[in-house]
């Protein structure tokens, strides 16, 4: 009656994650509205903040710029030709003025500035606008650290540089703070539908960690791997990775990948939607013959690493660089005996997004360029890590790698759709 009444509760979520899923249509107006808010409410404010008055973008179809991707209206799914867009924060209007240097208006919110009989030449085109306007400041897209805003062709700056006047040569600079700013924000209308995001994340994990999929002394880690893949398929969903599934075991001599009674199971597992990601990892154990739950030592290794996670988190603070929280949550962390792995990113518009990088697995030192970024509000965190335990009759140390998704108001951390406190058991007793 139990398992009958778990597998109930089971479908249920299932269809439930399914129904939270909007047409293709929905999803356009969402992303639409995401956008205006965005130039008309964000953009601005950030120009602002960062003393950039001029945004010049310059892309061209199937070669687009990481940033102008985020930028194209959900009609779009790639640029048209060299789509150029500029952005002037007037100082006189107190107004953002968006332009697209173009053949065509960007969507409803940039308007076409090409008159291309006046200007046969796009470039002259841009150059005349840049005249009008007068900006103090012409940013462009070029970044040594990150590589979402070094979205700026070689050749496309070449091509300019040959038009712009001394100068308006002189006024160039990188947009990188403005275009790192840009990617790691998230507004309180995105916010609205990022749990949506991750419950349907965790639901689709909680149905892949189950006897429903999993066939004991049958499916491969491989297997697994596929399921998840196809379920986004037939969820109408795509990822922005290929999921990974991973055994431990007691016996390290046994490197089978088919799932046994017993197996210490790990997924890495994400989501694209509403052009959000998220990224997830989470822990399952197939329960041997006689056990009724996961084994007391392997649910306190758990529960130490999302201690793990407190440690981290808390380090969190405004202004602090993503080294300086490493080397602090790592120090804490080995203070209560954890061997800890911390390797966190932002993420949002990409999975591994721009803003302050919180070590890598093969950096546990800091990161140079991008470890030096200092923490900003509204930003959504990967919390993703490990810790490395000895537990009696295991042949080899055990890893709980854990990942969760939340987001930094500048004075909390919260996740965005809880956190896993417990390894997810799946029994074929």
């Amino acid at each position: 009656m139990k398992r009958s009444f778990i597998i109930l509760l089971l479908f249920c979520a299932i269809l439930k994650t399914n129904a939270q899923i909007k047409t293709v249509k929905e999803q356009a107006t969402i992303v639409n509205e995401l956008l205006a808010d965005r130039f008309n409410n964000l953009l601005p404010s950030l120009m602002t903040k960062h003393n950039i008055d001029c945004w010049v973008l310059i892309t061209r179809e199937y070669n687009e710029d990481p940033i102008v991707k985020t930028m194209l209206p959900a009609e779009w799914l790639s640029a048209r030709r060299r789509t150029v867009l500029v952005f002037y924060n007037n100082p006189n209007t107190g107004k953002l003025e968006k332009y697209a240097v173009a053949r065509y208006p960007v969507g409803k919110e940039i308007k076409a500035a090409w008159d291309t009989e006046k200007y046969p030449d796009q470039w002259k085109a841009l150059e005349n606008l840049l005249t009008q306007i007068n900006p103090h400041t012409i940013a462009l897209n070029t970044s040594v650290d990150f590589a979402h805003a070094d979205g700026m062709e070689y050749t496309a700056y070449v091509e300019l540089m040959q038009f712009l006047s001394k100068e308006q040569q002189a006024k160039v600079i990188s947009a990188q703070p403005l275009a790192v700013a840009w990617l790691e924000t998230r507004t309180a209308m995105e916010m609205n539908y990022y749990p949506t995001l991750l419950q349907i994340t965790h639901a689709i994990i909680q149905e892949g960690f189950s006897n429903k999929v999993i066939k004991v002394n049958k499916t491969t880690t491989t297997d697994l791997e596929w399921w998840f893949r196809q379920k986004l398929s037939d969820m109408g969903l795509t990822t922005w990775f290929h999921p990974s599934v991973e055994i431990q075991r007691r016996n390290a001599t046994n490197k089978e990948e088919t799932i046994r009674k017993g197996d210490f199971l790990h997924v890495d597992f994400g989501i694209s939607y509403l052009r959000l990601n998220s990224d997830v990892q989470e822990q399952a154990y197939v329960l041997l013959p006689g056990e009724t739950a996961v084994p007391n030592d392997l649910a306190a290794a758990f529960e130490k690493t999302n201690q793990l996670q407190d440690i981290l988190t808390n380090s969190f603070g405004l202004g602090k660089s993503g080294n300086e929280i490493l080397a602090q949550a790592l120090s804490t962390a080995k203070s209560k005996g954890i061997q800890p792995s911390i390797y966190t990113h932002p993420i949002g518009f990409h999975g591994h997004a721009a803003g302050p990088t919180i070590g890598m697995w093969d950096m546990q030192n800091g990161v140079p360029g991008s470890g030096d970024y200092k923490m900003n509000a509204n930003t959504a965190y990967s919390i993703e890590l490990n810790a490395i335990y000895t537990l009696k009759d295991w042949d080899q140390p055990v890893r709980v790698a854990l990942e969760q998704n939340g987001i930094y108001d500048g004075k909390t951390f919260n996740y965005i759709d809880k956190r896993q406190t417990k390894i997810i058991p799946i029994s074929f007793n």
